[in-house]
């Protein structure tokens, strides 16, 4: 008998019972919408007639990071697959889309089931809080490629807008408030300086609890991301949201303006809200500069809404009756060229 695929490192079989263990992970996650998911070539999905007069669609595409170092080190899969869904489905919020459709695309040296079950499993429960299908995926295996208990995950989002109620920061003005919606934590990104200091520089174990955390630094670490869809499309129904910033890689200073026109500037006050702790710990342990600190991390903030000044009380009240700790935390002004950030100490 000559070489087989499972001796190149393939193995057909576990890709096989893969399909057939997620697959009760994404008929969870099922919308009417949905004519064709998991098992076929495509998935197939139906915009219902009639409820939208213009729908434009709103697509998005991300990964996790080397945040899953920190998962292969913990030997917890569960949760960065939703990582993988907030990161895309956060963004496309930010266009006031209502995220339809899920994808993955799970790539790995070998296929170990039980792990990228776990993270398949993750990736539907992201979905079930962003109110989203599953609607397929894709799982690579290729030997030689990827460490042996290593892989890397990317998510593609797809959403729909109305054309007339797409949210692209156009009518921000001077006066405006800004609403910071808090983080979990580090969400996904900034996870090379953090490994950087918290694990090769000082050395620590992510089950220890150093000073300053509640809780092993494993699970801060592995806080997953928040999800903000249902809270800040429950807000647009509420008050006019005129702009929305996903505060991700480059933090606050490099995602607010994106939602700010030009000839503004956003001027905030970080003593308006908390930021988990840690924040703290990494810059303590790191000897981190603030700038470089707000350059890589959202510093507590997840998600900054920008809303008409007199509607602030509005939206702070359904915030917080949907269990939401939002705070007034700047206010856009007047300034020169480029849209640009301030945060006051």
């Amino acid at each position: 008998m000559g070489t087989t695929y499972k001796q190149a490192g393939v193995d057909i079989e576990a890709g096989d019972a893969f399909v057939e263990r997620i697959k009760p992970f994404a008929a969870r996650t099922m919308r009417p919408e949905v004519m064709a998911g998991v098992g076929g070539f495509g998935g197939l999905f139906a915009l219902p007639p009639g409820k939208y007069r213009e729908p434009v669609l709103v697509a998005g595409t991300d990964g996790v990071g080397t945040k899953l170092k920190v998962a292969f080190l913990a030997g917890r899969h569960g949760t960065v697959g939703i990582d993988l869904v907030a990161m895309s489905v956060n963004d496309i919020l930010t266009s006031g889309a209502e995220p339809l459709l899920f994808l993955d695309y799970f790539a790995t040296g070998r296929l170990e089931v039980d792990a990228a079950a776990e993270v398949v499993k993750g990736i539907a429960q992201g979905c079930e809080q962003a109110g989203c299908a599953l609607l397929g995926g894709e799982t690579a295996e290729m030997p030689g490629f990827y460490a042996r208990g290593e892989y890397d995950v990317a998510g593609f989002c797809v959403g729909v807008v109305e054309r007339s109620e797409i949210i692209d920061g156009r009518t921000v003005a001077p006066g405006d408030a800004l609403i910071g919606l808090p983080s979990s934590g580090l969400h996904s990104n900034g996870y090379s300086l953090a490994r950087k200091v918290l694990l090769e520089d000082a050395g620590l174990t992510l089950d220890a609890i150093p000073e300053g955390l509640s809780q092993p630094l494993g699970d801060a670490l592995l806080e997953p991301t928040r999800i903000y869809v249902k809270d800040v499309r429950a807000l647009m129904q509420a008050v006019k949201v005129k702009g929305l910033a996903h505060i991700t890689g480059s933090g606050i200073p490099g995602n607010l303006p994106r939602c700010l026109p030009d000839g503004t500037k956003a001027v905030l006050d970080e003593k308006t809200w908390q930021r988990p702790p840690i924040f703290e710990l990494i810059q303590r342990r790191g000897a981190v500069s603030r700038q470089e600190m707000y350059d890589t991390f959202n510093m507590g903030l997840g998600m900054i809404v920008v809303v008409a000044k007199e509607d602030v009380e509005k939206a702070l009240e359904l915030l917080k009756g949907r269990g939401v700790q939002a705070a007034e935390v700047g206010r856009v002004e007047a300034g020169q060229g480029e849209a640009t950030v301030v945060i006051e100490p």
